[in-house]
């Protein structure tokens, strides 16, 4: 697979530099070269096409607004994960005025299932107040093909991390979009045989632990799960779990307690 790992990490940097070049989004050129290209190499799951809809979704939050934005990239099933639990994002977004300044965020790493039909990316934010923390947020293909978020929980950091010395501050809107450019990590799971199809391997059946509930879900090749818990103290956790290197690993397992808790 080491192959398919390759060609992936090069296309996801292709994706992400129409981004750093001042489009919010690839050119369609690109996108159907780089889909034509992992098709050949046995997957479609494209953790830079993912992660160039996230940052459409953080600058469409600066320029048209915070909750604008929320709207116009959630699923028509979307969650958004508070302290309070998940709620329906629909319905708790219609209507509500957009802030006078947007949370800025960018991912850090993308993950994807084998057939794209889930993603994950996670990353940081930063509050208007000054709180940074981090973020998760699931992600799944419309029949279009873009990309719109289906879960999202965040929380800051506590403790804060110390402010860096004022000189050592980079000035600009785009600053965190520009640093999050620069170190931004794609995987994608395994490919594996399917029901029907011939050749490859059959996925390994996850410990029964890891099977989740009704709180997440599964890709549609089983090579990714997903899903959230909310605690009676308050604390959320949401965790993914995919099929990498011919075992479930887990690339994300973010826990948060409430503000003040």
């Amino acid at each position: 697979m080491s192959f398919t790992r390759n060609i992936i990490a090069s296309l996801a940097l292709v994706g992400l530099a129409a981004c750093a070049s001042g489009s919010s989004r690839p050119s369609k050129a690109t996108l159907t070269a780089n889909e034509a290209a992992l098709r050949s190499a046995g997957t479609i799951g494209d953790p830079g096409k993912v992660a160039a809809a996230d940052i459409a979704f953080a600058r469409a939050a600066r320029t048209e607004g915070q909750w604008t934005a929320f709207r116009e990239f959630a699923a028509a099933n979307a969650l958004i994960h508070g302290d309070a639990g998940a709620i329906e994002a629909g319905s708790w977004l219609s209507g509500r005025s957009d802030p006078a300044q947007a949370v800025q965020w960018a991912p850090r790493a993308v993950f994807a299932s084998c057939d794209g039909t889930l993603a994950v990316s996670t990353g940081r934010f930063a509050e208007p107040g000054g709180l940074v923390g981090t973020y998760v947020t699931v992600w799944a293909p419309e029949r279009s093909g873009e990309y719109k978020w289906i879960y999202d929980m965040g929380a800051p950091d506590d403790p804060q991390p110390a402010p860096p010395p004022a000189d050592d501050i980079p000035q600009g809107e785009d600053v965190i979009l520009v640093e999050a450019l620069d170190a931004i990590e794609g995987k994608v799971a395994d490919c594996t045989r399917r029901n029907g199809e011939e050749g490859g391997e059959r996925p390994p059946a996850p410990p029964q632990a890891m099977v989740p509930g009704d709180n997440g879900g599964t890709s549609r090749d089983g090579t990714m799960r997903w899903s959230w818990e909310q605690r009676a103290d308050g604390s959320r956790r949401v965790i993914v779990r995919y099929l990498r290197d011919g075992a479930w690993q887990v690339p994300v397992d973010f826990e948060a307690t409430p503000r003040g808790g």
